[in-house]
């Protein structure tokens, strides 16, 4: 199957994707980002405007500390490590980036608990820079399709940039993501119940 037929069926099947993390600027994304590590985007959705009544700017936050914010994000699960890197962020970029969060993935990977695809999450939709976040939804979807050989995400995302112009990237990363979700799953996979590796394996 070509990658032109592939994008065909996501637009088909995900005409319009949407980033399932509420967020209103690039400081709340980057909190919603941080605490859904292994945790549902339904979960933080309920967890995160809690935390922003609170706290929605760095400054804010900084002052909360890590006990108060932990007590909040307990059901996103890993809250002590996940509070104390929100409050240790929050405060360098109170006091290294005059409370702003920076639009650059070195600065952000700087940042306590922010890897490489949380940076590329912010950058891309908080930013509108050029980024491919690859999560393992799509870094599992891209092998079954054959898109990808790469033995981790970093691999996989070289692989699907080269693949696919960039002025899709944002797109393309949540139609992937969701459609994982809903057609394409790690767990109880059937490839008939999957429009994409229905046609890949026929």
């Amino acid at each position: 199957m070509n990658k032109r037929r592939i994008l065909q069926i996501l637009d088909e099947t995900i005409p319009h994707p949407k980033i399932p993390l509420s967020f209103k600027d690039p400081f709340t994304l980057l909190i919603a980002v941080l605490l859904s590590a292994q945790c549902t985007d339904a979960r933080v959705n309920e967890v995160a405007p809690k935390l922003f009544a609170k706290a929605h700017t760095p400054e804010q936050m900084a002052a909360l500390g890590p006990k108060e914010v932990e007590a909040i994000i307990r059901p996103c699960g890993l809250a002590p490590t996940k509070s104390r890197a929100i409050v240790k962020l929050s405060r360098i970029l109170v006091d290294q980036h005059h409370g702003l969060v920076p639009d650059s993935m070195e600065k952000l990977e700087k940042l306590p608990g922010v890897g490489h695809k949380t940076a590329s999450v912010v950058l891309i939709h908080a930013f509108h820079q050029k980024a491919f976040p690859v999560d393992t939804h799509i870094h599992r979807c891209a092998k079954r399709w054959k898109l990808s050989s790469g033995t981790n995400v970093r691999q996989t995302e070289r692989d699907l940039k080269k693949l696919f112009p960039s002025k899709i990237w944002a797109k393309l990363h949540l139609q992937m993501i969701l459609f994982a979700r809903k057609y394409c799953p790690a767990r109880g996979h059937k490839k008939a119940n999957c429009p994409i590796c229905r046609e890949i394996n026929n």
